[in-house]
């Protein structure tokens, strides 16, 4: 436990600056972040980081991180960003034919939804950042009441199983109980900025982040369970990898993102 908080307070220390600071140096972080992250999963899964299907898809997830506002560029070319995507993917297709299945279809496609996952989560990130630092406060309250939430009330009151065979400590009243006080979080938090128009809207939208926070939580133990991994990796002492500690946000901020494209 104390190296876990010792970790903590050292990222915390390190990382909350820039997510302030925002602009080019977030950025930067945030392409570490998701390398780092791909780096995790495709050595769950056994694969060679550095091979020629290995930079395809760090070229991959690059391409997808790159920010709204710095893909300009390609309208003088007359592409999208998700078109030099599909060439990518192809090429990964294409590489399963040149080595005669040693790469097969199944491990490009474990790579390929492995980049969707940290990439969109990733570019979200970014994305909700760029749109304002209240907004990324908020889905970062939203992720820590609940898991503080659900940690505590569980621990006190939980009783039945959510789901034994993936996460056998987490129950279902500490689950009801991690919303319920991201709810209240949120509450407060919009007294002190108000940040959206309708308290309605707040209380779903933090209802459904919660939801799917949790869900996250648990598509990142049935990656480790299956591929019998304890942490997606060891880069943050006491807390595990950066999949470890980011898994909730990848799930939750393209949907608050579109929650606030909507509310805009």
């Amino acid at each position: 436990m104390k190296q876990r908080i010792i970790t903590g307070v050292i990222a915390a220390a390190l990382f909350l600056p820039i997510v302030i600071f925002g602009g080019f140096p977030f950025i930067i972080v945030t392409y570490i972040l998701a390398t780092i992250g791909l780096f995790e999963l495709l050595r769950m899964k056994r694969l060679r980081v550095f091979s020629k299907e290995g930079i395809i898809g760090f070229l991959l997830l690059w391409g997808l991180l790159i920010p709204k506002a710095y893909t300009n560029w390609l309208e003088s070319f007359n592409i999208t960003k998700i078109e030099l995507l599909v060439v990518a993917v192809l090429l990964l297709l294409i590489y399963t034919v040149v080595t005669k299945n040693a790469f097969t279809f199944e491990e490009a496609g474990f790579i390929c939804l492995s980049i969707l996952y940290v990439g969109f989560g990733f570019y979200y990130f970014m994305e909700t950042r760029f749109i304002g630092l209240a907004y990324m406060v908020y889905a970062l309250f939203t992720i820590w009441a609940t898991d503080t939430g659900a940690y505590f009330i569980g621990r006190t009151w939980g009783k039945r199983k959510l789901w034994p065979e993936i996460s056998p400590n987490k129950t279902v009243e500490g689950s009801i109980g991690g919303i319920v006080c991201a709810v209240v979080v949120a509450i407060i938090y919009q007294l002190c900025t108000n940040l959206f128009d309708s308290f309605a809207l707040l209380i779903v939208m933090t209802i459904v982040l919660s939801i799917f926070g949790q869900l996250g939580d648990l598509v990142e133990s049935a990656f480790k369970r299956y591929y019998g991994v304890k942490d997606s990796g060891n880069i943050l002492p006491g807390h595990g990898g950066i999949l470890d500690r980011f898994d909730s946000l990848l799930f939750i901020l393209p949907i608050l993102h579109f929650f606030i494209n909507a509310a805009l």
